[in-house]
C-alpha cells in the first residue's frame, strides 16, 4: 500500500476499542478521521456533494470492516485506500472517468516533472484542476500528492499504466497552459 505523505497517528488502544464494539472510540474515529477523508474524495472527485457521499460510504466501510483490519499497515493507509477506492468508484458509476484529455500530438514525451509551482496562487491552482476532466484530476492528485506509481493508479482506475502516464502527462501540460507556465526545455 502506497505512503501517502499525509500519515495520521492513531493511538492503537483507540483503534482496538472501536474494533471491540465501542461506540465511543468509533466516534473518535469518524471525528480524527472526517476531515482527511473528505479532502482525499474532494481532490479525488473534484465536487463537494461526491466529497460527501465518498465519506458517508468510506464511514460506513469503516464501520462494517473495522474488524478485518489486521494492524500490519498504518490505521491511516488502510482507510485512505478505502477512501480512495470509494471515490473512483462514485467517479466510475457517474462515468466521470470515461473523459480524459486528448491530444493530437502523437507519442508526447512523458512528463515526470513536479506539478507546476503555482503555490504562490493555490486558488489558480485549484479552479485549473477543477477544470481538468476527473480522470486526469484524479491521475494527478493519485500520482502526485499520494504517491501512487502508474501500476497502482492503473488498477485503481480499472486502466493500463500507459493511460496513468499519458494522463499524467497531459494534465500537467494542460495545468502549465492554463496557468501560463512554460515548459521547460528538453535536452
Amino acid at each position: 500500500m502506497p505512503r501517502s505523505s499525509f500519515a495520521i497517528d492513531v493511538p492503537e488502544s483507540l483503534v482496538a476499542r472501536a474494533r471491540a464494539g465501542g461506540q465511543d472510540a468509533f466516534e473518535q474515529l469518524y471525528r480524527r478521521f472526517e476531515r482527511p477523508v473528505f479532502t482525499l474524495a474532494l481532490r479525488i472527485c473534484g465536487d463537494r456533494e461526491a466529497a460527501s457521499e465518498v465519506l458517508q460510504d468510506t464511514m460506513l466501510k469503516l464501520f462494517h470492516h473495522l474488524p478485518d483490519f489486521r494492524g500490519d499497515s498504518p490505521f491511516w493507509g488502510w482507510l485512505r485506500q478505502i477512501a480512495v477506492n470509494e471515490a473512483l468508484l462514485r467517479l466510475r458509476r457517474q462515468k466521470r472517468l470515461v473523459a480524459e484529455i486528448a491530444v493530437d500530438e502523437d507519442d508526447l514525451p512523458e512528463d515526470h516533472g513536479l506539478p507546476p509551482p503555482a503555490a504562490a496562487d493555490a486558488a489558480l491552482l485549484q479552479r485549473a484542476l477543477e477544470s481538468l476532466p476527473a480522470s486526469t484530476h484524479s491521475v494527478l492528485w493519485l500520482y502526485h500528492a499520494e504517491g501512487y506509481t502508474h501500476d497502482e493508479i492503473a488498477t485503481l482506475m480499472q486502466r493500463t499504466p500507459s493511460f496513468s502516464k499519458s494522463q499524467l502527462s497531459r494534465g500537467t501540460r494542460r495545468l502549465r497552459a492554463l496557468l501560463q507556465i512554460e515548459e521547460p526545455a528538453h535536452a
